[in-house]
């Protein structure tokens, strides 16, 4: 159920417009669990691809990693549904992020519309990059946690928590990446300038560093720099167009308050 820009609904009509739109995603996540149930194989390569590569596997000749192991009778089943609703998730993100963004902007003025839809638009691109960068340093990382066994002793690693370090790390890098973007956002929005944003840059340089350090799960500083200097850039970069929106909108400003010293008649 719609409802045009303006309008009353009662809380009734509130509620069945979350209904449908809650069945909606609902449905939309199952199709994308179908899917990661059929390339749930796939999926998994793809998983265990980086901890594979750095040569930890005791067996290189055969196709499995000798040290992920999935404990229990029922492990490998539910193993695979999670990762099945986790591909859901992934998969029919754009259907129930739609279905959010439908239900919450007849609420939105225009401007607050406009300023939404550019957020998600560039958020997106950047929570990716965060996420391959995650990925691509996963590697690294699985090599630097391993490096703390002792000698004598073996690391055998269930898929679970293997699993869990891998989102956590993704989640972290691709949160980390949009983090700027909030501060263009509250510009658009009047609330702060761009010289309020750059003033404490010292500060701001000091707390990405300070972020990365308390949110990595890896202790390692090459980790925890590769994420720091991409966040001080994108800082960095969100004050200078915020900026640049500063000069566009005083501009603006001058220009309406030279044209309404002109219409104002002379009084005599």
């Amino acid at each position: 159920m719609s409802k045009r820009r303006g309008d009353k609904m009662p809380l009734l009509d509130h509620v069945r417009e979350f209904r449908d739109r809650l069945i909606k995603s609902t449905f939309a996540v199952l199709l994308g669990s179908i899917l990661g149930w059929i390339y749930y194989q796939k999926i998994i390569r793809l998983l265990t691809m980086p901890f594979c590569d750095i040569g930890v596997s005791a067996t290189p000749n055969l196709d499995s990693c000798g040290d992920l192991y999935v404990n229990g009778i029922l492990g490998p089943f539910n193993l695979q549904v999670k990762i099945a609703l986790l591909s859901g998730l992934i998969f029919s993100a754009p259907m129930w992020i739609y279905q959010i963004w439908a239900f919450i902007t007849p609420a939105l003025h225009k401007r607050e519309r406009r300023v939404t839809i550019a957020f998600v638009s560039v958020a997106t691109p950047l929570f990716s990059c965060g996420a391959y960068l995650a990925y691509l340093i996963l590697p690294h990382a699985v090599d630097v946690l391993l490096g703390f066994t002792p000698n004598n002793l073996g690391n055998l690693i269930r898929f679970d928590e293997y699993l869990d370090f891998v989102l956590r790390l993704i989640l972290i890098f691709g949160i980390a990446f949009i983090l700027p973007l909030f501060l263009v956002a509250l510009n658009l929005l009047g609330v702060l300038s761009g010289k309020a944003i750059l003033k404490p840059w010292r500060l701001a340089v000091f707390l990405c560093f300070v972020f990365t350090a308390s949110f990595t799960p890896t202790p390692d500083p090459i980790t925890m720099t590769l994420l720091a200097i991409p966040l001080c850039l994108l800082y960095f970069a969100s004050g200078i167009f915020a900026l640049l929106v500063d000069k566009k909108r005083n501009k603006k400003d001058l220009n309406k308050a030279g044209l309404s010293a002109i219409d104002e008649p002379e009084e005599i």
